[in-house]
Order: structure tokens, then C-alpha cells, then sequence
């Protein structure tokens, strides 16, 4: 069976990609979660994951002595592995965009990512206000994810970002979990598909690990000093 080592559901944005792709794919899997303690090199969380991985980091999936790492080397292990699932679009065009937006969400949106760190079960209305008022950056990240998904959403015309549910849209998955939680200003169409995805099965069973966790991390909380 493979094998998936993901980091603290609340906080792992880039261990949810895979581990929603999975589970919404139906394909049978185990978790194996390390802890964040902390990124010392020293911490019990590096040397479990060093054990598993040269570059120290969540998420890994293990296929036997196959260790693949990084999301999207995942995402196409995972879609060739599993043609029947049709984990990416049938179409060559929709293919190629939708690699191309994953290949943009994972070297991209920096502002974004820095000034709103995935944290599904907390309220951050209050911070996404200041941040929205006051980072640029930020408001440029969020308009260009509006322009993305709603063109993709009126050209496609379905429920996900290319009609079914696909790579890009676990891709992004953490993503709608940051506007949530930080309540930044969206229009309709996009809260409707944040809403969508949220209600996904493999979505929903992250979230509701994320909420039930109950392990602050302080070091992980810019804006919080508890739960």
C-alpha cells in the first residue's frame, strides 16, 4: 500500500494537496503523521522525516523503496500510477492549463502564502481585515486566484475548476482554506466554489482532522498566543 507522510493537518498546506487527491480518488492509502515540533534539525520532526526523505520536508509518498517528495512530483506519480482515476483533465488543452496553474500555485503567490499561513480551525477574520487594508501584495495574490478560477469556472461550466474534480483543484484546496479562514473579500462565484470544494468528501475529512487536532503550534500561530 502507499504510503503518505504528511505534516499537523491545520497547518500543512502542502501535505493536504496529496492526501486530498488521494482521498477523493478513492485510492487506498496510509497516513503517517510527523508531528512539527519544530525545523531544528535537531527536532523529532527532521529526523523522522530525513529518515524517509533527503530534503527534510512533507509531504513524502512512499511506493515501496520508492520515495517520491515534493506535491506536484506527487500529483504525476500519482496520475500515471492511477490512469483510470483521471486525476488530471481528458483534454490535452485543459491538461496543459491545469499544470500550468499548479506549476504557478507552487513557485507563486507569496504574499498570499507569507501573510496568511493555512490555519483551518481558526477564526482570522479580524487579522485578514488589517492584512487586506494594509499588504498590496496580498490583494494582487487574491485578484489574480479570482481571475483564475473564475474564468476557469464560467469556461468549463461544471462544479470543480475543469468540470470534475482534478489535480489543480486539491492544488488549490489550501488556498481556499486561507480565504476562508482569513475571510478575504471574494465575489459570489468563487465563495460558491470555496464552498463546493470544501464539501467534498476527501476535503471535508481534512478539515475535520485539521479541527479536531487541538495541537497549537506557536510556532506555526502569527497571530494567535492560544487556541
Amino acid at each position: 500500500m502507499l504510503k503518505l507522510y504528511i505534516g499537523n493537518k491545520n497547518y500543512s498546506s502542502w501535505s493536504m494537496r496529496p492526501w486530498v487527491l488521494l482521498r477523493q480518488a478513492d485510492i487506498a492509502f496510509e497516513e503517517v503523521k510527523l508531528r512539527f515540533d519544530s525545523f531544528d534539525s535537531t527536532s523529532t520532526f527532521k529526523r523522522a522525516v530525513n529518515s524517509v526523505t533527503p530534503v527534510g520536508k512533507v509531504p513524502v509518498l512512499e511506493d515501496g523503496d520508492l520515495a517520491v517528495w515534493d506535491t506536484l512530483a506527487i500529483a504525476e506519480y500519482l496520475a500515471e500510477k492511477f490512469p483510470t482515476k483521471a486525476l488530471w483533465p481528458a483534454r490535452t488543452a485543459a491538461r496543459a492549463r491545469a499544470r500550468s496553474i499548479c506549476a504557478e500555485m507552487h513557485s507563486g503567490f507569496g504574499a498570499l502564502r507569507s501573510a496568511c499561513p493555512m490555519n483551518i480551525e481558526a477564526d482570522l477574520a479580524a487579522t485578514g481585515a488589517l492584512i487586506w487594508r494594509d499588504k498590496p501584495a496580498v490583494r494582487a495574490d487574491v485578484q489574480r486566484i479570482i481571475s483564475m478560477w473564475g474564468e476557469l469556472l464560467a469556461e468549463h461550466q461544471g462544479q470543480m475548476l475543469f468540470g470534475d474534480f482534478c489535480i489543480a483543484d486539491a492544488y488549490f484546496a489550501p488556498v481556499a482554506m486561507r480565504l476562508a479562514s482569513y475571510a478575504l473579500p471574494v465575489p459570489q462565484e468563487i465563495s460558491a466554489y470555496i464552498q463546493r470544494l470544501s464539501a467534498l468528501p476527501g476535503v471535508k475529512a481534512w478539515m475535520d482532522d485539521a479541527r479536531a487536532e487541538n495541537d497549537f503550534r506557536a510556532f506555526e500561530e502569527p497571530y494567535r498566543l492560544s487556541r
